[in-house]
């Protein structure tokens, strides 16, 4: 290999990357927590060094060009390639001391890890935990998250999981709510109730219909992606809405809707990066984390949005 011909900075090519990937400058720059003007030197430079326009500008925005769409395909070998070294890197250490980050459901991070997380710290005062509370999941691989609590199982062969068991979810509505309903024996009771969605798509108007229920968007007035947001609309009496059944039957203030309708059951699983299992803190977080959330009573919390999430 000639080395010398290789002389252009991975910095620059990552600008290029993320700028695409992005749309424009201004949300390349704040992915990569730089100034817009910086990182478009940065990609300007890269076309200098190549001799190629990689976007064209203009008032509607950026538009890769032919030569850049070709060339994007190999800087994202590049990004994986490097994604990959710097796995294989974090894996081969064996200390038990530095950051680890968990990625876990909102609801998740709020209610169950942290009784979970002070018996860690106190246990490994040498692991510094990055706890991301997020209902998206977080991409191991692109090393968003070292260890990620889910709600379903993932199929990339690079990862490693592990079923924590099965969780139970219910409807639940504020006893404040449900009193001025005239009738709540049955699901047909309540095509004039207002429930509570995570989003403007129809996945949970779907799945109680499917159930027996009759219920139209008109049924939806308050959407929240936000599911500690959602509890409290709950516990508030604005309308009804999911909670697994540790945590909404611990609540005073609420009711499961229907107390003999059939849960709503969901897997949960620990998931790592398989090269991220051979470092010593790593597999301490997260055996620690299997054993807590395997035996603990609130065990993990969802809501439904798509499916049971995170």
């Amino acid at each position: 290999m000639s080395w010398r011909s290789i002389n252009f900075d991975w910095n620059r090519a990552r600008a290029f990357l993320v700028t695409a990937e992005e749309g424009s400058f201004s949300a390349a720059a704040r992915a990569l927590d730089m100034t817009q003007p910086t990182l478009g030197r940065q990609v300007c430079a890269l076309e200098n060094e190549l001799g190629v326009t990689l976007f064209e500008r203009s008032a509607r925005g950026l538009t890769l060009t032919p030569s850049g769409v070709d060339l994007l395909e190999y800087v994202k070998g590049m990004a994986d390639a490097a994604n990959r070294f710097s796995l294989a890197a974090t894996g081969h250490t064996q200390t038990v001391a530095g950051k680890v980050s968990i990625s876990a459901s909102e609801a998740t991070a709020a209610f169950v890890l942290p009784p979970i997380l002070a018996r860690l710290r106190q246990q490994a005062p040498g692991i510094e935990i990055e706890l991301i509370a997020t209902n998206d999941s977080s991409d191991l691989i692109r090393r968003e998250a070292d260890i990620a609590i889910r709600a379903y199982r993932p199929t990339q062969p690079e990862l490693i999981t592990r079923k924590l068991q099965d969780l139970r979810a219910h409807l639940y509505g504020a006893t404040s709510y449900l009193s001025r309903l005239s009738k709540r024996s049955c699901p047909a009771d309540f095509n004039g109730a207002d429930f509570l969605c995570f989003d403007h798509t129809s996945v949970i108007q779907d799945e109680l219909n499917k159930r027996g229920f009759n219920l139209t968007q008109k049924n939806f007035p308050v959407t929240i992606a936000n599911h500690l947001v959602q509890w409290e609309l709950v516990k508030a009496g604005v309308g009804i809405g999911f909670m697994t059944q540790d945590i909404g039957d611990a609540e005073p203030l609420v009711e499961r809707v229907l107390a003999d309708f059939a849960a709503f059951e969901v897997e949960l699983w620990l998931v790592v990066h398989r090269e991220l299992h051979t470092s010593k803190r790593l597999k301490l977080v997260f055996d620690f984390l299997a054993e807590s959330l395997s035996s603990s009573p609130k065990s993990g919390t969802v809501g439904l949005s798509g499916n049971l999430n995170n």
